[in-house]
């Protein structure tokens, strides 16, 4: 099983991107029907699959992830680059910190970027390490807990150095045997417009 986001191709004569997945899709995922409702914004792309990842496979939860990536989530022209959502549907009620989400982060998007070096033929001294900040602000309605932070790593669609600007809503929902955790990222100020959209995202996240 290989999630989409590690296999998005930015073309050289347009914006859009084109999924690219094994046709062997384990049987978990191709199964999965969410038990929650979660929109789609027109012109997004979406893709789930299953925790922990194959490239990060330390990531010590299992459930399922489900994303949301902006129309031009794969342009580096666009103010949509690198914008995207994803719930994580974790199994079991873990107990979540500042600290583990970092760590978790940090090695997702380690993973991430590891995966698409070959592919894309990055070379070693483009490079950066991979570093993740978080901290609890004050929590957004349906918020059990929100997280705030940052993750600093090399974009592998452009092959330059960025920050993702990322806002972690640990959901309030009625769910006693699964936590969700709603991820909204994007590299844009948070005063930017393209956060109304995730806010939006985060705020139709609900049970049917």
């Amino acid at each position: 099983m290989r999630p989409i986001l590690t296999f998005i191709l930015l073309l050289a004569a347009s914006s859009c991107f084109i999924p690219m997945t094994t046709l062997a899709q384990d049987t978990a995922r191709s199964a999965w029907v969410p038990p929650y409702k979660l929109d789609t914004p027109r012109g997004w792309t979406t893709e789930h699959f299953s925790l922990p990842p194959e490239f990060a496979s330390q990531i010590p939860y299992k459930g399922m992830g489900d994303l949301r990536f902006a129309h031009g989530w794969a342009d580096g022209g666009s103010e949509e680059h690198w914008a995207y959502a994803f719930l994580w549907w974790l199994d079991g009620r873990p107990q979540l910190t500042a600290e583990r989400l970092q760590a978790c982060l940090k090695d997702y998007y380690s993973g991430l970027v590891e995966r698409n070096i070959g592919p894309r033929k990055i070379p070693k001294e483009k490079l950066v390490p991979v570093k993740a900040s978080f901290r609890i602000v004050n929590a957004y309605p349906g918020d059990k807990t929100t997280f705030s932070g940052t993750v600093y790593m090399l974009d592998y669609l452009t092959q330059t150095p960025m920050t993702l600007n990322v806002i972690v809503h640990w959901k309030y929902l009625r769910t006693p045997d699964h936590t969700a955790m709603f991820f909204e990222v994007s590299p844009k100020p948070l005063d930017h417009h393209i956060w109304q959209q995730l806010n939006e995202l985060n705020k139709g996240l609900r049970l049917p």
